[in-house]
C-alpha cells in the first residue's frame, strides 16, 4: 500500500488546485454561506473541465478513476469549499456510483452521461422525522398501481434536494417481519407534481442547505426503480460506505484549510511582543492538530485502498466516519480558540469550519451510531 500520491494524483491535486483558486476564492465560499446560494459557478467550471466524470466508465465521457483519485479530488475541494466538495459527491455517488452498480442499462445510458456533464444533480433521501439513526425504521411509503408506484410520506434533512434534478429515495414497497427487508430505492425527478420542499434553517451548511420533503401522491414510473423491488436496504448501505469516503475526503480539507489559516495567523498575530505561535501552549494546540490531521489524512488514503481492492468491511467504514467528524469538529474548535474573539467574528471564515464541522459528528450517522457498530464488530453486544 503506497501512503504517498502518485505522479498522476499529484498533478490532477495540482491542476483542481489552479482551477479553484480561480473559480472558488475565499470571497466567493464567503458570499455563498452568507446569501445562502449554492457555489453554482464553481461546479459549472469543474463540469466543463470534465471533473464529474472522475469514476464513470470512458464511454460516458469519464475516466474510469479509482476511489484513491477520487479522494484526492475531493480533499483539494473541500479545501477551497467543503459544501462544494459535498455537492460534487453526491453527483459522483448517487449519479455514478450508485447507478452504474445497480441501474438497468437504460438507467446507465440515460443518467451517467447527464451526470458527468453536469445535466443533472442529485440528492439523498433517506432521514424521515421518526427515523435517523434508526434510519431501516423509515415509513415514506411507494406504493404500485399498475405500470406507477404512488409515493406518499415525508422526509427530513435531505441536503440539497431543493437545488437537485433527482433524488435517490428509499421507500417502503411492502412490510415485512424484519424493517430492512420491504424497502426500495427509485431515483426520482425532484420537480414532479405532489413534491413540496421546506427549507430548513441550519446552524452551518448554508450553501446548500437542508429541506424537509413532503410527497403527496406522487406518481413515479416504475421505471424509477433502482434495483430489485424490495432489496434497496443493500444499496442504501452499500451507497453510505462510498458515501462516506467522499464526505471524509472533503471535511479533511477543509480542516486542511482552517489549520492552515490559523497557522498563519499565529505567526503574525502579536501579543505581548511576540507572535501568539512562539508561546508552547499555542504551538501544542498546533502539534495536537498536527497529529490528527495527518492520521486522518492517511485513514482516508487507506479506506479508499480498502474500496479500490475490495476489502473495506463495515469496521472500517464506521472507524474513517467516526474520526474524521471528530477530528474536523475538534481541529475547527482549536483554531476559534486560538483566533479568540477574532474567531468569533463572522468576518473571519473559522466560524464558517466551526459551524460547518459541527454537523460531521451528527450527519450521515452521528459519532454514537459509529461506536456502536465498531463495538458490534468487536463481538460486544448489547
Amino acid at each position: 500500500m503506497n501512503f504517498g500520491l502518485t505522479p498522476e494524483q499529484q498533478t490532477l491535486k495540482e491542476h483542481v488546485k489552479a482551477l479553484l483558486d480561480k473559480v472558488c476564492p475565499l470571497d466567493y465560499v464567503a458570499r455563498c454561506d452568507e446569501q445562502l446560494t449554492p457555489p453554482r459557478e464553481a461546479f459549472k467550471a469543474l463540469a466543463e473541465h470534465g471533473w464529474l466524470g472522475m469514476i464513470a466508465p470512458e464511454e460516458y465521457g469519464g475516466a474510469n478513476a479509482s476511489a484513491a483519485d477520487l479522494a484526492v479530488l475531493l480533499e483539494e475541494t473541500g479545501y477551497h469549499f467543503e459544501e462544494l466538495g459535498l455537492w460534487l459527491f453526491r453527483s459522483y455517488t448517487f449519479g455514478c456510483y450508485a447507478i452504474l452498480k445497480n441501474g438497468t442499462e437504460e438507467q446507465k445510458r440515460f443518467f451517467v452521461p447527464k451526470t458527468v456533464s453536469g445535466e443533472f444533480t442529485y440528492a439523498f433521501a433517506l432521514t424521515e422525522p421518526d427515523s435517523g439513526s434508526d434510519a431501516a425504521a423509515l415509513r415514506t411509503r411507494a406504493e404500485a398501481d399498475g405500470d406507477d408506484f404512488i409515493i406518499n410520506g415525508r422526509k427530513q434533512f435531505i441536503s440539497g434536494f431543493d437545488i437537485a434534478d433527482y433524488a435517490l429515495v428509499a421507500l417502503r414497497t411492502s412490510q415485512q417481519e424484519k424493517k430492512q427487508k420491504g424497502i426500495s430505492t427509485f431515483l426520482i425527478n425532484t420537480k414532479l407534481p405532489g413534491i413540496e420542499v421546506r427549507r430548513i434553517p441550519t446552524l452551518g451548511q448554508h450553501a446548500i442547505g437542508t429541506t424537509e420533503v413532503t410527497f403527496t401522491n406522487v406518481r413515479v414510473p416504475r421505471s424509477a426503480l433502482l434495483g430489485e423491488l424490495d432489496m434497496g436496504w443493500s444499496i442504501c448501505e452499500d451507497t453510505l460506505r462510498y458515501e462516506r469516503l467522499c464526505l471524509s475526503a472533503a471535511r479533511i480539507g477543509a480542516a486542511r484549510c482552517a489549520f492552515e489559516f490559523t497557522l498563519d495567523y499565529a505567526k503574525n498575530r502579536l501579543q505581548f511582543g511576540k507572535p501568539i505561535g512562539s508561546f508552547q501552549v499555542i504551538q501544542h494546540k498546533f502539534a495536537d492538530m498536527k497529529v490528527m490531521l495527518d492520521t486522518a489524512q492517511t485513514m482516508v488514503l487507506r479506506y479508499a485502498w480498502l474500496m479500490d481492492n475490495n476489502k473495506s468491511e463495515r469496521a472500517d467504514t464506521a472507524v474513517l466516519k467516526y474520526l474524521i467528524g471528530e477530528s474536523y469538529k475538534s481541529i475547527s474548535d482549536t483554531c476559534l480558540q486560538i483566533l479568540g474573539g477574532y474567531g468569533y467574528c463572522m468576518e473571519y471564515p473559522i466560524q464558517r469550519f466551526f459551524r460547518d464541522s459541527r454537523l460531521a459528528t451528527i450527519g450521515g450517522g452521528t459519532s454514537e451510531i459509529q461506536k456502536n457498530i465498531i463495538a458490534g464488530t468487536l463481538g460486544l453486544k448489547g
